[in-house]
């Protein structure tokens, strides 16, 4: 209730500036299938995902870029920028900024703030991604609403040669390749699902996702039976040392798994694995180091 009568003082802010002639628009579809109608040449622009703020920084003239998120840490000149909470919103001090378009991914901002946002007459775009390309055409799609297409496809193209140098998984028939379980939390235990962006960058690593059932969530909650069920041979989501002291006490009967019996456990770069922008590629590479560690590394009964 307290942000819908946010919204007639904010429209009358925005009401406040002078008038001025109407500009150039265009209407296209975004990644959730939304009608949004944009400036045909926006020059205030901002991201309430990190990942979107580094594919801006990526693409975009840094100096169109008027805010950051309180989670934004990269690349370093982003912490130059002013700060625009996501979670909740601030819906007042977004407006002040003026963006002429605000881009977001699935997941991090409600369409219902996008409605509010719309209302104001600061356009929402929303990216969606489900493989590792996904993350190169969006790079593109941000270039052309720019227009930098001549930059935007030079990050996409050089990412994938960079990702093309790393190598085809392993010509191992699919049962054979290493089965690879990525939790994002403890209590209750969540994980990467078949149908998140982990699932390709795992494929291409040379791994498969343990989880090849698709939930209604990207990121569902797994009960300690289903996980043992699935029994995968490498887990992801601390150290070994960090998790046997955390997540195998809570749940002793997890150690039964072949990752824990081999000490095929390993932290990961967070910021690599959770944000689909311009590192995409180290987040691969980061995993087929992993998987490379795990398959030389013999079995703990074998030691």
């Amino acid at each position: 209730m307290r942000v819908r009568l946010l919204l007639l003082p904010l429209a009358l802010l925005l009401g406040c500036h002078p008038a001025t002639a109407p500009e150039a628009t265009v209407t296209v579809r975004d990644g959730l299938g939304r009608t949004v109608s944009l400036p045909a040449h926006p020059r205030r622009v901002l991201a309430l995902a990190p990942s979107m703020t580094e594919m801006l920084y990526a693409v975009a003239d840094t100096a169109t870029i008027v805010a950051r998120v309180p989670q934004d840490n990269f690349p370093a000149p982003v912490s130059r920028k002013p700060v625009v909470n996501n979670y909740p919103l601030d819906l007042e001090k977004l407006v002040l900024l003026k963006p002429d378009v605000v881009f977001t991914t699935e997941g991090i901002t409600s369409v219902d703030d996008a409605q509010r946002l719309k209302e104001l007459g600061i356009p929402v775009y929303y990216q969606r991604y489900r493989t590792v390309e996904d993350v190169f055409k969006g790079m593109e799609t941000v270039g052309h609403l720019l227009g930098r297409e001549p930059q935007a496809k030079h990050v996409a193209d050089s990412l994938r040669q960079r990702l093309k140098l790393l190598g085809s998984a392993p010509g191992h028939p699919v049962p054979s390749l290493p089965k690879v379980l990525a939790i994002t939390w403890q209590d209750p235990i969540y994980c990467y699902g078949q149908n998140t962006l982990f699932t390709d960058e795992i494929r291409l690593a040379g791994g498969q996702n343990a989880v090849t059932e698709t939930f209604p969530q990207p990121y569902p909650a797994l009960t300690r039976e289903y996980i043992l069920k699935l029994n995968p041979d490498v887990l992801l989501g601390g150290s070994f040392e960090k998790l046997d002291s955390t997540f195998f006490k809570n749940y002793p009967e997890l150690k039964r798994i072949k990752a824990y019996q081999n000490h095929r456990v390993y932290a990961i770069t967070g910021n690599l694995m959770e944000r689909p922008g311009p590192r995409v590629v180290e987040s691969v590479r980061e995993l087929q180091k992993l998987l490379l560690r795990a398959e030389s590394a013999p079995p703990v009964s074998a030691r």
